[in-house]
């Protein structure tokens, strides 16, 4: 589902984008030789050498530093460093206001944890229902843009968006359909940080569409990432605004495509997540 470049709101979900190991023998079929005759104390000696080499070798590459704690490599400082998206020394937050995660900390970690759960919410399905759209504005935005968000936000998500995604006006699907729209962030990028506003960056790819065996709008996948400029306010990371670009997108795989019954069944039974950096 892709948002607006719009500060909050979104204009479609216009953006649609959508590997395998091989199944050959990884020695190109070429006939494994007999067991050798050795006695297990010999292999036992040979597998010791081997990985106290593989140690030796990750050891000393291992940063790449030289004596005097200078670099090898005088790129090396240059180029980012991979990072996990996992906690890396913040306590994930266990609070949630109407169902939203909330309570992070006053740090980059977590400016890069609110802005992770809050692309998940402004790419949800929740966004598109008038009942719960109010609540997600109030829960995620700064107070003095809440009152415009919920006028653009309407506006962007009126009657006849709704319907060209197959949709009534309170953003239900038909009945016996269901509308999926479902992020999952990858990865998020500090580009500005101080003790009250972070730019934040996160890489995404989500699935949106109608999961039914009559409709014109069938689930389908996106890569985008989007960036939220937070702010700190009463004493948590809120969103000031925010737009998206698409991308970057891997090559498309060769994924059989699953049944409208088994999209639908996927989106209730497995359960989403609260994000920590």
């Amino acid at each position: 589902m892709s948002t607006g470049d719009e500060q909050g709101y979104t204009d479609s979900h216009s953006g649609q984008t959508r590997t395998r190991l091989p199944e050959n023998d990884p020695y190109g079929g070429a006939p494994r030789r007999g067991p050798r005759r050795s006695s297990p104390r010999s292999l036992v000696t040979v597998v010791g050498v081997v990985v106290l080499l593989i140690a030796a070798i990750a050891f000393a590459n291992r940063g790449g530093s030289s004596a005097d704690g200078s670099s090898g490599d005088s790129s090396a400082a240059n180029k980012p460093k991979a990072a996990a998206t996992a906690a890396t020394g913040t306590r994930p937050v266990e609070t949630k206001s109407g169902g939203i995660p909330s309570g992070f900390a006053q740090s980059g970690q977590g400016a890069q944890s609110a802005a992770a759960n809050y692309a998940v919410v402004l790419v949800s399905a929740d966004i598109l229902k008038p009942v719960w759209r109010n609540e997600v504005i109030k829960q995620v935005f700064v107070a003095d843009k809440q009152a415009a968000l919920v006028d653009k936000f309407n506006k962007a998500y009126d009657k006849q968006f709704l319907s060209s995604i197959g949709l009534d006006q309170n953003g239900n699907a038909p009945a016996g359909d269901t509308y999926v729209s479902r992020t999952a962030p990858l990865g998020t990028k500090l580009m500005g940080y101080s003790d009250s506003a972070a730019t934040v960056e996160v890489w995404c790819t989500g699935v949106f569409g109608t999961a039914g065996e009559n409709t014109t709008n069938p689930v389908t996948s996106d890569w985008f990432t989007m960036t939220l400029q937070l702010r700190w306010a009463d004493g948590d990371w809120k969103v000031d605004s925010f737009s998206q670009k698409d991308g970057p997108a891997p090559v498309p795989g060769d994924d059989k495509a699953s049944s409208a019954d088994q999209m639908a069944k996927a989106v209730q039974e497995f359960g989403g997540f609260t994000y920590a950096r």
